[in-house]
């Protein structure tokens, strides 16, 4: 795993819970509230939170490769 990761904001609900986990790789637009990525590979110390961000998407909608 590199720690590369994605967002599919065709498939984003805008629950939020990617926010909540790790605010400081994921961020949600004003107008629909998907998700936005600020980084593509997030620092090392914050991986262990955006794959539990990944796991916690009820859409599915994030990936960590």
């Amino acid at each position: 795993m590199t720690g590369r990761v994605r967002v599919d904001r065709d498939r984003c609900c805008g629950s939020g819970n990617c926010v909540v986990t790790a605010p400081e790789v994921f961020d949600q637009d004003d107008e629909e509230g998907l998700v936005l990525l600020r980084f593509t590979a997030p620092a090392p110390e914050t991986l262990a939170l955006v794959r539990r961000a990944a796991d916690l998407c009820p859409a599915g909608a994030i990936t960590v490769e």
